[in-house]
């Protein structure tokens, strides 16, 4: 049995959206096109890539390089079809923070994930469940099954760690994405999908601020992509009822607060929507969407807190900026993506290798 198991934290993997033409909008991107284009944030996958049927792995986002447990962010979730089997979400809305990284992986994946994170918060802080309270892990997932054996349950603990400790590492120039981490056997419009990331610099009040998205692109029925020119994909696989799902992972530099992010991460339907999905019945769509620009403490050493947000009625940038940087990052997805035999001979063809023929 061949064997490629690997934690990345950056390289290049395939070309990106807009080396293919398929870049989104009219705001211009940061300097990667990425996520990890707000400063602070990092990324880094564990890869599975085991025989004929092992197609998966586990995608790790750190909104900074501190201890999240003691200074949490400021986040909010938007559920827009809710068949889906996340982890954590509920206290996000409630508490409106975020105090673990997120990680993305398979649906069956989801429990070792949930596992490494608390395992991960504990050695950061071990009085968490004793001295101070519990910690909640935020764990999202697409399921991977028509390339992967999910029943394999071949994530582990270990893997999400790896992650973890992949996109802790000193980081390249460039994101991996494409059919690596919890994209690797991911399926997009009946194309191989996968990891996607864009983002766009905003000027508000003569300052510089940042928007990127991330996307786990594994949603849409075959022939519904639409490309950014408004062209239609011819489908690469048979017409089935819309059952994949769609991650969306939102960070800004931006002062927000929960309410102000609940409501950045309900744009990102408008993106989802511009590639051609209606979110079916099957299909898990959320969205999170968190704020670096301050940290909320655990131990609060004041009863009141200061905070900036910006103003209501300059959220429109922020909105059209979320819209675009999501439907690029589904591009970017299908654009890295490579052509994937995996489980039961299951078979998803490259975006790439459609666009090239005659």
């Amino acid at each position: 049995m061949s064997s490629n198991t690997t934690a990345q934290p950056f390289a290049g993997h395939g070309p990106r959206a807009r080396g293919l033409g398929l870049g989104w909008g009219t705001l211009p991107p940061g300097p990667r096109n990425a996520i990890t284009d707000v400063s602070g944030v990092r990324v880094g996958h564990r890869t599975l890539h085991q025989g004929d049927a092992i197609r998966t792995g586990v995608t790790a986002i750190l909104p900074h390089g501190g201890n999240l447990f003691h200074q949490k962010v400021p986040a909010a979730t938007q559920v827009l079809n809710g068949f889906g089997k996340s982890i954590g979400l509920m206290q996000v809305d409630e508490l409106g923070q975020l105090e673990t990284p997120i990680l993305l992986t398979n649906t069956f994946g989801v429990a070792a994930c949930a596992e490494a994170l608390i395992r991960h918060a504990i050695q950061g802080e071990p009085r968490i469940g004793r001295d101070l309270s519990t910690v909640n892990p935020v764990v999202l997932e697409c399921n991977d099954g028509y390339l992967n054996d999910i029943q394999a349950m071949a994530v582990t603990a270990e893997d999400a760690a790896a992650a973890l400790a992949a996109a802790a590492a000193p980081a390249g120039d460039e994101m991996a994405s494409g059919a690596v981490g919890a994209g690797t056997g991911m399926s997009c419009f009946g194309l191989k999908g996968g990891i996607g990331t864009a983002s766009r610099q905003l000027l508000i009040d003569q300052a510089p601020f940042r928007l990127g998205a991330l996307v786990l692109a594994n949603f849409g029925n075959p022939g519904d992509l639409r490309l950014p020119d408004g062209r239609r994909v011819e489908p690469a696989a048979e017409a089935m009822p819309e059952r994949g799902s769609v991650i969306v992972v939102l960070a800004t530099d931006i002062p927000l607060e929960h309410r102000q992010l609940r409501r950045v991460a309900a744009r990102a339907g408008t993106g989802i929507a511009w590639t051609g999905s209606f979110w079916g019945h099957g299909s898990g769509d959320i969205a999170l969407a968190f704020s670096t620009a301050e940290t909320l403490p655990h131990e609060a050493q004041a009863t009141i807190l200061p905070r900036r947000i910006l103003a209501e009625e300059r959220m429109d940038l922020v909105f059209r900026a979320t819209a675009e940087a999501t439907a690029e990052a589904v591009m970017d997805a299908l654009a890295a993506a490579e052509t994937t035999t995996g489980f039961r001979g299951h078979h998803r063809i490259s975006l790439r290798e459609v666009l090239a023929r005659p």
